[in-house]
């Protein structure tokens, strides 16, 4: 058929299908799925979940306030607080049956002297050292002659994990006194003695937070070898048996 003769046709079908879209659009609905359609959306409920809470942000002063009444004593003692917590924690942890643990055994060799034993170091040789070595760091701060031997364990009889802990923990006592004691009048004077000497009194204080901060690196190891996760890295961090 010619195009000319479609033409009234399609005018006629549309004109039809326009006429019913309009009667069904007026026309009400009736059945089952239309009534679902008619019936008002219900309103959704809001994001019941709690905020998060930045517990780091409610416990810690800011910065602000911190500025306002810092002093030498208090900035290096905050740090070293941290320092601390790690690894007295990881001390206190480790079962007394871990004590002995050596990750790898043999003679290393090359040491140098002063640097520690040419083996490594058991669970419990690490804790004595460092034990050991912050009376050393507070015996020089304090102008007093340090205890010898660090390197290799030191002169303290301590051996039990129960010595050793308590050795520990007087050792990080007698150690904050002396670093509370740094003030901005006597922060560059000179300190002498075979641990991290000669120096000054800051570049000693900087050495007791690191010298723990190496060796607390160190217990994680020996604590995840033994699949024991160090109290400073869970949720809940257990307070200090003070």
């Amino acid at each position: 058929m010619p195009c000319s003769r479609l033409m009234p046709v399609c005018f006629v079908a549309c004109a039809a299908l326009s006429a019913c879209a309009a009667t069904l659009a007026q026309s009400p609905t009736t059945g089952p799925q239309q009534s679902a359609q008619q019936q008002p959306a219900p309103q959704q409920q809001g994001d019941q979940t709690a905020p998060l809470v930045d517990q780091q942000a409610q416990k810690y002063p800011t910065a602000a306030e911190l500025s306002a009444r810092e002093t030498v004593a208090s900035a290096l003692l905050r740090n070293f607080g941290f320092e601390e917590y790690q690894f007295r924690s990881a001390a206190e942890a480790m079962p007394a049956d871990k004590y002995g643990y050596r990750p790898a055994q043999g003679n290393y060799g090359g040491v140098y002297p002063g640097y520690g034993p040419t083996e490594l170091r058991t669970f419990g040789e690490q804790v004595k050292h460092v034990a050991c070595a912050n009376f050393g760091f507070s015996a020089e701060l304090d102008g007093k002659t340090p205890p010898p031997n660090c390197d290799t364990g030191g002169p303290s009889p301590a051996k039990t994990r129960d010595e050793l802990i308590v050795y520990l923990h007087d050792s990080f006592k007698a150690l904050k006194k002396s670093l509370g004691a740094i003030t901005k009048e006597n922060i560059f004077q000179p300190i002498e003695g075979p641990y991290a000497g000669p120096n000054t009194r800051l570049g000693i204080a900087t050495v007791c937070i690191w010298h723990v901060a190496d060796h607390y690196g160190q217990l994680v190891l020996y604590m995840r070898l033994n699949g024991i996760v160090p109290p400073a890295s869970r949720p809940n961090p257990p307070e200090l048996k003070d």
